[in-house]
């Protein structure tokens, strides 16, 4: 149900006009007397976002913190959606961004009391965020996990009763209802790729396919995360071609917070996953039906070729360090078979089309037939197509997955995102590169956009030291970081360059002594642990992930140490990055190490009463390399301390 504006608007007056009065009215009257501070950062943000608003058109919003930008963009989306009467969508780079707008006192709550309205959100989560039936239900036959079992034990009744009636039906599965489970046993009973929802036989009480048919009707605001808008993205025309409903549904209007990471969620949804399983699955399937027998043979040869393919991958993928995913040569019998079975797989569908003609085959599975085998020989394509795409092998302990990524997106883009005629809003404080936002434009396939920098409104002067450490082994700067904390008596967010360096990391502390808890990203439910660390003032927080999105005011976080920079890794789609530019150190590995740097020591100061410290990690070479560019993205002078105590001079 559609709610009204929180305004008033007579026939004869503009809407912008009497939205342009109200938000003036919010940030010079109305949030001061609620004891929120007069910004003037703020409001000439809100007066450049109305002019996207106005236009339909899209901008870059590039606003350091504490200025307030997420209370903007709500404001704005919120009035637009009322007024269009269709929600808007608010995209996060993530689930813990989602959390800081959400949770108990976030940023919705406020804004809710604020103004004296009641909103209608909804979460939009990405599928790994649910239980899997399938998965979670034979797995509990045969596991002695506790956790696993009480999951299993919490599961709604009418999902195992195929006689319930559906108007008894309640939206279950999503993973905060299971804060306990370790990030490593959810994987096992999660929704994952390898997961084929079409023939799925608990597709009808999944809690993914209810939470799903919730948040669709809301009036106001739907939160998702990039990841999953892409997927809706790429998704809709198949679901539409297969009788279903978007994973979305029509938005007023979308927001891109920590818009800069869009770019790696396109590339991640419009991925191809092919699994070792899946196509003799399908076809095996397809030779049940009554069939030509010229059909059966094509079968045949595509399933002998598909196993060859498949046992080349294996044995010629290597594996990299610090990611999942093994490297494939691009040989010339990898690609020779690639294509053999892509012009089969288009034989196949060519004879599909006799076949369903000749004999009486179920329409249903007619339609997962077709709509596979395109998304397969798709997928061969963006393969074969010489440097288009970028891939890799993964594997779990029951089958292996083939994964192409397209190395470009901006075509996909432009074409089913950025066409729209609604506005596109882009807000995070690392947009752009030494405020030129072509770079991110290009990448993401927009041709016209407006853009403009707010600077924070902080004293950082005052707030904030930083120091850079100089060390020349791991047990040095782990014993030099243990130094850190305990100067500060905990308070600190640690924050890793990967999975495996807090591994490392946990590995020395668990032999050492400490007089406070360290909580480790993946022990349990991500928000969960944000609270634990909030709320345990003197506790010390370890993450991977949580370079952005982290918002701790107060004194739980009085620290904030980086313990290496943050480089991308070697994996097949940096490297593929790498490969196609003329200087990669320049183009690709340093603005990331940056662009990520500066989100990890945005995480200190989230108010004007905040103050801190923040240490960096790295070596004697790194600091030779790199101190010019650090040092320019740093709100403060850097101090750099060298193993004997003393102090280096600064550039």
């Amino acid at each position: 149900m559609a709610k009204s504006l929180p305004f008033t608007i007579s026939k004869t007056e503009n809407f912008f006009d009497r939205l342009g009065e109200y938000v003036g009215d919010v940030f010079y009257d109305i949030l001061p007397e609620q004891g929120y501070e007069l910004r003037d950062e703020q409001i000439y943000m809100a007066f450049q976002v109305e002019q996207a608003f106005k236009n339909k058109s899209t901008i870059f919003a590039e606003a350091g913190v504490g200025t307030g930008k997420t209370f903007v963009y709500l404001i704005y989306a919120i009035c637009y959606a009322r007024y269009k009467r269709k929600p808007a969508i608010i995209s996060c780079a993530d689930e813990t961004l989602i959390e800081q707008l959400v949770k108990d006192g976030g940023d919705i709550e406020k804004l809710e009391k604020a103004l004296g309205i009641k909103l209608d959100v909804r979460l939009a989560k990405a599928r790994e965020q649910y239980v899997c039936m399938k998965k979670l239900d034979p797995l509990s036959n045969k596991t002695e996990d506790e956790d696993i079992l009480r999951v299993h034990d919490e599961i709604p009744d009418f999902v195992y009763d195929q006689g319930t009636s559906m108007q008894t039906f309640e939206r279950y599965g999503d993973r905060k209802e299971y804060p306990w489970v370790p990030n490593e046993t959810w994987e096992k009973v999660s929704w994952d790729p390898l997961q084929q929802c079409n023939t799925c036989d608990w597709r009808h009480r999944c809690g993914q396919t209810l939470n799903r048919d919730y948040y669709k009707q809301s009036s106001d605001l739907i939160i998702c995360s990039h990841d999953f808008y892409m997927e809706h993205v790429w998704t809709k025309d198949s679901r539409k071609r297969e009788g279903q409903l978007p994973l979305l549904p029509d938005a007023s209007c979308v927001v891109f917070d920590e818009g800069h990471l869009l770019e790696f969620s396109a590339q991640k949804a419009l991925t191809y996953r092919f699994h070792s399983e899946t196509l003799t699955a399908v076809l095996t399937e397809y030779m049940s039906q009554e069939v030509r027998e010229e059909s059966l043979f094509l079968i045949e040869d595509i399933l002998a070729l598909h196993d060859e393919w498949f046992d080349l991958l294996i044995d010629t993928a290597t594996l990299v360090e610090g990611s999942n995913r093994k490297e494939v040569p691009r040989s010339k019998t990898m690609m020779d078979l690639a294509t053999k079975i892509n012009e089969k797989v288009q034989l196949l569908l060519e004879q599909l089309v006799f076949d369903t003609d000749l004999f009486k085959i179920d329409e249903y599975h007619v339609k997962i037939i077709e709509e596979y085998l395109e998304f397969f020989t798709y997928g061969l394509t963006v393969l074969l197509q010489g440097n288009q795409g970028v891939f890799w092998l993964e594997e779990n302990e029951s089958q292996h997955s083939f994964v192409i990524m397209p190395r470009l997106v901006e075509d996909v883009l432009k074409k089913d995102v950025f066409s729209q005629s609604i506005p596109f809003i882009f807000s995070s404080a690392t947009l752009s590169q030494a405020g030129d936002f072509k770079y991110i434009a290009d990448s993401l396939g927009i041709e016209q956009y407006d853009s403009f920098e707010v600077q924070s409104p902080f004293d950082y002067e005052k707030q904030i030291t930083i120091t850079g450490h100089l060390q020349e082994n791991d047990n040095e700067k782990w014993q030099g970081i243990k130094n850190n904390v305990i100067e500060t008596n905990g308070k600190s967010l640690i924050l890793f360059s990967s999975k495996e360096e807090m591994i490392q990391f946990r590995n020395w502390a668990d032999q050492q002594t400490w007089d406070f808890s360290i909580i480790y990203e993946g022990k349990r439910e991500i928000s969960e642990l944000v609270k634990q660390f909030q709320d345990d003032v003197s506790s010390v927080f370890c993450s991977y992930n949580l370079w952005e999105g982290l918002d701790v005011p107060g004194e739980s976080l009085s620290q904030v140490i980086i313990a290496s920079l943050p480089f991308p890794p070697h994996d097949p789609v940096f490297q593929a990055k790498r490969k196609h530019t003329e200087n990669p150190i320049e183009e690709v590995d340093n603005p990331y190490m940056i662009l990520r740097l500066r989100q990890g020591i945005g995480r200190l100061i989230r108010t004007s009463k905040d103050s801190g410290t923040i240490n960096i990690w790295l070596n004697p070479a790194q600091k030779n390399l790199y101190e010019k560019e650090i040092q320019q993205v740093l709100p403060v002078n850097i101090n750099w301390k060298q193993r004997d105590g003393s102090f280096a001079s600064s550039l």
